[in-house]
């Protein structure tokens, strides 16, 4: 599923529809903008996954989880990518939210019927 993920956060990215980031994430979910959270498991902070898990269940928002947060910052762009398509210098997130999808595409079809099975 992570190349679906990867997709779907490139594709949310390029609408302006990605928030990372605990301050842009909370302030997302809050105002019930969110439509899926992904939440690294390597984050240290215990109350920052208390709080984005809690703030998923009060709106409803689908939660999903990614081991590491290397992986996601390369995902929400937080990498630089040299000549041959290989990300270097990753930063790691957190926390993102996608607040709009862009186009419909079959990574964002397959991802959406991943989260209705539960997976």
């Amino acid at each position: 599923m992570g190349c679906v993920s990867e997709q779907v956060s490139n594709g949310a990215l390029c609408h302006d529809g990605l928030r990372r980031g605990l301050h842009e994430c909370a302030k997302a979910l809050d105002q019930g903008n969110a439509k899926l959270c992904v939440l690294s498991q390597g984050c240290n902070e215990p109350a920052y996954t208390k709080l984005i898990e809690a703030l998923c269940s009060e709106h409803g928002v689908d939660l999903t989880k990614v081991p590491d947060g290397k992986q996601l910052g390369e995902w929400v762009g937080l990498a630089k990518v040299d000549k041959e398509g290989t990300a270097r210098k990753v930063v790691g997130c957190s926390c993102c939210v996608v607040t709009d999808f862009g186009e419909e595409s079959e990574a964002l079809t397959i991802l959406k019927a991943s989260l209705k099975d539960g997976a």
